[in-house]
C-alpha cells in the first residue's frame, strides 16, 4: 500500500459549524447489527478486529502547545475569550481547548496580512530568499516528522504509520517543490503591431484567504500555503474545527524557518462566525475554499456579494472506478478496496462507484468482501492498522444512515454495516452488490468506508452511467486493454482518471474536478495561476532599432 499511497491526498471540509460531538450511543455488543439490517450472518462479523473495542487507547507521545490564534506572528487568545474544545475520535474526549476565532479575529488577521503585503518584506523580498525559507521550512518539517504525525492522528483518527511514512514527507516535498517555483516565475515580452515595447507581468494577487478540510489537515496546508507563499502573498488561513492543531504547530515552524511576521495568519474557529467573515472579508484579494459542494456554493455566494474576489473551490466527488472484464481480479479487488477505504473513506475522490463488468462481477463481490473482512481497524497508533475511527459523531451517524438507506433501497449488505466497538466513531469496513443507479448510496458523497458495487454490460453504457453524476473530481480505470484505457481516459468528465492505479498524487499533478466538483486546480503550475495577476505594461519606442 505504501507505494500506492505515497502520493494519496484529498480533502474535504464543511463551513458549516458542526454540533459539538456526543459520546456513541452504547450497544451490547460489538457485532451487534442495527435494526432493519439484512445478509448477516452472525459469526461473519467475528472475522473483523475488534482492537477497537477490547483494547485501551495508547496515549499519544507528544503535547499540545499551541491552542491560540496566530494572528501577525503571535499566538493570541480570541478576542471573545471563547475556546472550543477538539476531540480525540477514537473515544470522543477532550484533547485540548483551542481559542475560537470570529469575526473580530478574522478583521485582524486580514489587518495584520494587509500590512505585510503593503508595507513589509515578502513581496519585496527577492523570490531567492523566498524560496530558501520555504526550503528551511521543508527541513524543519522533517525535523518534526513524528510530533506532526501524532497530532494528526490523535487530532483526525487517521493512522499513525500513513500520517507518519506518508503524508507528513509529501508535505516537506510539496514544500520543497513550490520553494522551487518561487524564483521561476516569468512574465513575458511580447510583440505589438506597431512601436511599443510591451511586457506582461505575474504579480501576486495581494491577501489570499483559505479554508481547509478536516480529512487531511496538514496537506490541505501545504497545498494551499506553498502555492500563495512562493508567489509572495500575504494569507489568513482558518482550519476546520475538527482539526486545528497540526496548522497552529506546522505554522509556528514555518515562523522559526523565518517567515516575516503577519504573512501567515491561522485562526481556528467555525463556519457561520471566522468562515463566513472570511469569506466576505472587502479586504481579501482571493478565496481558497476546499469542501463540500453545498458548503462551496455558499462560499462564492460570500464572495460574488463582497468584493467579487477571486475564487478556486475544491469540491465533493463521487469517483466511478471501473473495472472491466479483461482486468486481473485479484489486483482489481485489491485497488478498489484501497480506492475506497483509504483514510476511512474520507476522501473526496474515493472510488465510491464501483463499476464491474458482468463477467467478473460475482467473482469480484466475493474477493472484495474477503478483502475487506480482512481489514484491521483499531487504534490507529497501533502498528499494523489500516483504518481508525471517523472524524467525529457527526460524520459517524450520518455514515450509518447511508448504510440503513442502502439496505431499505434493497442494496445487498455483503459485509458490514454497523459499527465497530462501544466508544469512539469506528465503523465496520461495508459493502453493497446489486447497487442501482437511483439509490441514494450511489448518488450521494457518503465520506466513510462503504462500497458500491454495480454491475454494467459494454464500454458505452459504463461511459453514460459514470458521467450521470453531478460531479466529476476523479475516475479510475482497470483493464488491460489500451484502447480501452485510452477510449475511457477521453470519456469520462473528470479532472484526473488513474489507469490501473489510484490516489497517484504527485507534488506537479494538477487536482481538481469538472461540474460540480469545483473550480481550478490545487497542485503543479496550474495552482500558482490561482495567485497571480496579469499585468500588461505597454511603453512607446521611439527611433527602434528592431521591433
Amino acid at each position: 500500500m505504501a507505494r500506492r499511497a505515497a502520493s494519496s491526498l484529498v480533502s474535504r471540509c464543511l463551513l458549516a459549524r458542526a454540533s459539538a460531538p456526543a459520546a456513541p450511543p452504547a450497544v451490547p455488543s460489538a457485532l451487534r447489527r442495527p435494526d432493519g439490517m439484512r445478509g448477516l450472518l452472525p459469526g461473519v462479523l467475528q472475522r473483523f478486529s475488534t482492537a477497537a473495542a477490547v483494547e485501551e487507547p495508547i496515549t499519544p507521545s507528544v503535547q499540545v502547545n499551541y491552542t491560540k490564534l496566530l494572528i501577525n506572528g503571535n499566538f493570541v487568545d480570541a478576542a471573545s475569550g471563547k475556546t472550543f474544545p477538539t476531540l480525540d475520535p477514537r473515544t470522543g474526549e477532550v484533547i485540548a481547548h483551542v481559542a475560537e476565532g470570529d469575526a473580530e479575529d478574522i478583521n485582524r488577521a486580514v489587518a495584520a496580512a494587509r500590512k505585510a503585503f503593503d508595507e513589509g518584506p515578502w513581496p519585496k523580498m527577492t523570490a531567492y530568499e523566498r524560496s530558501r525559507i520555504l526550503l528551511r521550512f521543508a527541513d524543519l518539517i522533517e525535523k518534526h516528522n513524528d510530533e506532526l504525525a501524532a497530532l494528526e492522528t490523535w487530532d483526525n483518527g487517521k493512522p499513525y504509520e500513513q500520517a507518519a511514512h506518508i503524508e507528513v514527507p509529501m508535505v516537506a516535498r510539496l514544500m520543497r517543490y513550490y520553494a522551487g517555483w518561487a524564483d521561476k516565475i516569468h512574465g513575458l515580452v511580447v510583440p505589438a503591431d506597431g512601436p511599443h515595447h510591451v511586457q506582461i507581468l505575474h504579480e501576486p494577487i495581494g491577501v489570499a484567504g483559505q479554508i481547509i478540510p478536516w480529512n487531511f489537515p496538514l496537506l490541505m496546508f501545504a497545498w494551499k500555503v506553498g502555492p500563495a507563499l512562493a508567489c509572495g502573498n500575504t494569507l489568513v488561513l482558518k482550519t476546520a474545527e475538527q482539526t486545528p492543531l497540526s496548522a497552529l504547530y506546522i505554522s509556528k515552524l514555518l515562523h522559526e524557518a523565518g517567515l516575516p511576521e503577519g504573512v501567515v495568519n491561522v485562526v481556528s474557529g467555525f463556519g457561520p462566525t471566522a468562515g463566513a467573515a472570511l469569506a466576505s472579508h472587502m479586504d481579501v484579494d482571493k478565496l481558497a475554499f476546499t469542501g463540500s459542494t453545498d458548503t462551496g456554493k455558499v462560499v462564492l455566494e460570500l464572495a460574488a456579494r463582497s468584493n467579487l474576489k477571486t475564487v478556486t473551490l475544491e469540491l465533493g466527488g463521487k469517483s466511478p472506478f471501473i473495472i472491466m472484464d479483461d482486468a486481473d481480479i485479484d489486483h482489481a479487488v485489491e485497488l478498489a478496496h484501497f480506492a475506497l477505504f483509504f483514510n476511512q473513506g474520507q476522501c473526496c475522490c474515493a472510488g465510491s462507484r464501483t463499476f464491474v463488468h458482468e463477467r467478473v462481477y460475482d467473482e469480484f463481490v466475493e474477493k472484495a468482501k474477503a478483502r475487506a473482512l480482512k481489514r484491521v481497524v483499531g487504534d490507529p497508533f497501533r502498528k499494523g492498522v489500516e483504518q481508525g475511527p471517523q472524524i467525529d459523531d457527526e460524520q459517524f451517524n450520518k455514515i450509518l444512515r447511508y448504510i440503513r438507506s442502502g439496505v431499505d433501497s434493497g442494496a445487498n449488505l455483503v459485509t458490514g454495516g454497523d459499527r465497530l466497538g462501544e466508544k469512539g466513531y469506528y465503523i465496520q469496513p461495508t459493502i453493497f452488490s446489486d447497487v442501482q443507479d437511483g439509490m441514494k448510496i450511489a448518488q450521494e458523497e457518503i465520506f466513510g468506508p462503504v462500497q458500491s458495487i454495480l454491475k454494467f454490460k459494454d464500454l458505452n453504457e459504463v461511459i453514460k452511467r459514470a458521467n450521470a453524476s453531478p460531479y466529476g473530481l476523479a475516475a479510475g480505470v482497470f483493464t488491460n486493454s489500451l484502447d480501452t484505457a485510452n477510449t475511457l481516459t477521453r470519456a469520462l468528465r473528470a479532472g484526473t482518471v488513474w489507469i490501473n492505479c489510484f490516489d497517484i498524487f504527485d507534488a506537479a499533478i494538477p487536482f481538481g474536478g469538472y461540474k460540480m466538483s469545483g473550480i481550478g486546480r490545487e497542485k503543479g503550475i496550474d495552482s500558482l495561476k490561482n495567485y497571480l495577476q496579469v499585468k500588461a505594461v505597454v511603453t512607446p519606442i521611439k527611433n527602434a532599432a528592431w521591433l
